[in-house]
């Protein structure tokens, strides 16, 4: 019997996880997909895909074309774009699929956090004050702080801003998590950070600078999730894999 083929959409640590566990599972023949926007990604354990597919239709034609059987979101929680499109997709040609969205961050006793609805509107609540700003939400929309250019920004992103910004008050770090809680209380002291910008990615992987802002004392501006398309999902590894397993049957059960 033919192998079940599975696409997932990937660049998270999510992605990687259950790729590596499907690509031991027998039966099964696994396509990461990874939209190309870090210029060096992690090393994966199964073929990769890079760039994108030209919407919804783009990527139902790929999976038509492909002769996939199984097709899993575990995408970053604020690419909305390419999740509306997996959603599309999925509805259009029929095909098994389920997204794979760790759960966000909740609020603890001690947390200092103001609610925003996107970037701007966090760097905008920060206000007329000049503040020092840890801008924690990675290289894509880092420019929208040049709309309040006299704050001091430590940007911290995976591939170099470019172009810089243009602000007066600026320091790049590269890093990729995850991240020590530890280190993040002594980057943040010691860049005297008075203000978090993050979105609720949720995770363990990036969740210490939450951590330290609570110990530090740091107000958090915490970008919210878009609402999320309306795929089946499920929030950890082991969900997925049992998913998949009431999708498509262990081989042995299949007659393999």
């Amino acid at each position: 019997m033919a192998k079940i083929r599975g696409l997932i959409l990937g660049g998270t640590t999510e992605a990687r996880a259950l790729a590596q566990a499907l690509s031991k599972k027998a039966g099964f023949d696994i396509l990461l997909s990874l939209a190309g926007r870090t210029e060096k990604p992690s090393n994966q354990s199964v073929p990769v895909r890079i760039g994108g597919f030209g919407g919804a239709d783009g990527l139902a034609s790929f999976l038509r074309d492909g002769g996939f059987d199984l097709l899993v979101d575990a995408t970053h929680p604020f690419a909305a774009r390419i999740s509306a499109n997996a959603d599309g997709a999925a509805r259009l040609c029929g095909i098994a699929a389920l997204a794979l969205r760790r759960p966000e961050w909740v609020q603890q006793p001690g947390d200092q956090w103001i609610a925003t609805r996107n970037i701007q509107q966090a760097i905008g609540a920060l206000g007329p004050g000049a503040r020092r700003v840890f801008l924690a939400t990675g290289r894509q929309e880092a420019h929208y702080a040049e709309a309040a250019a006299h704050h001091f920004y430590l940007v911290r992103s995976v591939d170099p801003v470019n172009p810089p910004l243009n602000i007066p008050n600026v320091e790049y770090i590269l890093d990729r998590g995850p991240f020590e809680i530890d280190r993040e209380i002594g980057l943040l002291a010691s860049h005297r950070i008075d203000a978090v910008i993050a979105k609720n990615s949720g995770g363990a992987a990036t969740y210490a600078k939450i951590e330290a802002a609570r110990y530090l004392g740091i107000e958090v501006f915490m970008i919210a999730r878009a609402p999320a398309p309306a795929m089946r999902a499920v929030e950890t590894i082991e969900e997925a894999l049992r998913a998949i397993d009431h999708l498509f049957p262990p081989a042995m059960e299949r007659g393999v």
